[in-house]
């Protein structure tokens, strides 16, 4: 199978990600549909991937960023049928080193996926970096 990625917010297919993040996502399942779609279209940048033949998007991620120096992932899923074909690596790929915060320092919380962004230069924090949680 074949994918293609590309950052055109207005391919995304909304109710796509939020089936994915409302329903099969272990991360943030306190948001609204509303929430997510703020989210959506306050980003810095989307990325979605799609399946070659159908077209349907199979992949997403999201960053904000302040524009110069700072970005965070946010949101990268696989559908489940998809992964293993290196749909992952495509997004994240396009979304860091292919795009205009190619220079810029990335962070991103992740519970299950290190190896796939080790591979992109992810790694733990140093003694700097500090976290303040979400407060309910």
């Amino acid at each position: 199978m074949s994918y293609q990625v590309d950052d055109d917010l207005g391919r995304i297919d909304r109710d796509a990600v939020w089936q994915f993040l409302s329903t099969e996502a272990y991360w943030e399942k306190w948001r609204t549909r509303e929430e997510v779609e703020r989210q959506i279209d306050g980003a810095w940048r989307v990325v979605g991937a799609y399946a070659d033949r159908s077209g349907e998007l199979v992949g997403f991620a999201r960053a904000v960023s302040d524009g110069v120096a700072f970005a965070y992932l946010a949101d990268v899923f696989v559908l489940a049928e998809h992964r293993g074909h290196g749909v992952g690596k495509m997004l994240v790929k396009k979304m860091i080193d292919d795009g205009p915060g190619a220079g810029f320092r990335w962070t991103l919380d992740t519970r299950d996926a290190h190896g796939l962004y080790r591979q992109f230069g992810f790694a733990e924090p140093d003694s700097r970096a500090l976290v303040r949680h979400r407060h309910p």
